[in-house]
């Protein structure tokens, strides 16, 4: 296993990570067979950007090659217990998924949980994910996205993003992330929405898919 080296983590860093474990057994919990669907057959390289403190780990095949983007150094040690439980080898770095630092068309596949929501510039964290991605590779998102326009929903979701961006990371309850996709050039895009296992209006509903980069990108 390996990790990159990294400074003690902030208050504000352990807090988040304590949060988000008890948030990711709640998604495991319910959609725990849906991520082994969308995970349970991939091959090659696997990069998962934001992996938290590890959970996709458990639905992932053996022999799969994986590389982790954290940035919050208080999710690396949680995480990599969680690869030595599973007598996993995981390639574990600090970084941020705008900026990945790997070459071109160099994974297979990229896997988002929960993590899109809150990347400093949307745009650009998804024409790097397509860089790096060979062609034909797929993205693979479960994400919550923005209430359809016009609705209560939506409305709240715009009302509370300045405070909820201050207390969660800079989470956007109300990101467009499908049409986002989208625009950046991905295609055979198959994407489901559903509420999501979490009661929190404001991050309702949930994206759950796969999109692929183009056999000529």
């Amino acid at each position: 296993m390996e990790a990159s080296p990294a400074p003690s983590a902030r208050v504000d860093q352990r807090m988040f990570a304590w949060l988000m474990r008890g948030m990711a057994a709640r998604y495991d919990r319910a959609l725990g067979d849906r991520k082994r669907d969308l995970l349970g057959s991939l091959q090659g390289t696997l990069l998962e950007i934001g992996p938290g403190t590890g959970s996709s780990l458990a639905y992932l095949p053996p022999e799969l090659d994986w590389i982790g983007l954290e940035p919050n150094v208080a999710m690396h040690g949680p995480l990599l217990r969680t690869a030595q439980r599973l007598g996993r080898t995981v390639d574990l770095r600090r970084g941020f998924a705008h900026d990945t630092g790997l070459p071109d068309r160099s994974v297979d596949a990229v896997f988002s949980s929960l993590v899109l929501c809150s990347v400093r510039d949307l745009s650009q964290t998804l024409q790097e994910l397509r860089r790096v991605l060979r062609p034909g590779g797929r993205l693979i998102v479960l994400e919550h996205v923005a209430a359809p326009g016009g609705t209560w929903l939506r409305r709240v979701q715009g009302w509370s993003r300045p405070a909820w961006r201050r207390l969660f990371d800079n989470c956007h309850p109300d990101r467009e992330t499908g049409e986002a996709i989208a625009a950046a050039g991905f295609e055979e895009i198959a994407f489901e929405t559903i509420a999501g296992p979490v009661p929190i209006p404001v991050i309702r509903p949930h994206l759950l898919g796969v999109a692929r980069k183009p056999l000529d990108a």
